[in-house]
């Protein structure tokens, strides 16, 4: 199977003390090598910010 389950964790949240924002997504890892970087919303901050994959 080359599609994998990740999460998405938000980068800005922790630097201002607020709670992270975290999305589940797939990827393909045989087509896709690198991690993924989305922006995405997150709620806490009420604004869109930079979500990075975390393992």
């Amino acid at each position: 199977m080359a599609r994998e389950i990740t999460i998405l964790e938000c980068t800005e949240a922790k630097k201002e003390g607020k709670p992270v924002s975290r999305y589940h997504t797939t990827r393909n890892k045989k087509l896709q090598t690198e991690k993924i970087q989305k922006m995405k919303y997150n709620k806490h901050l009420r604004r869109h910010t930079l979500h990075k994959e975390v393992k």
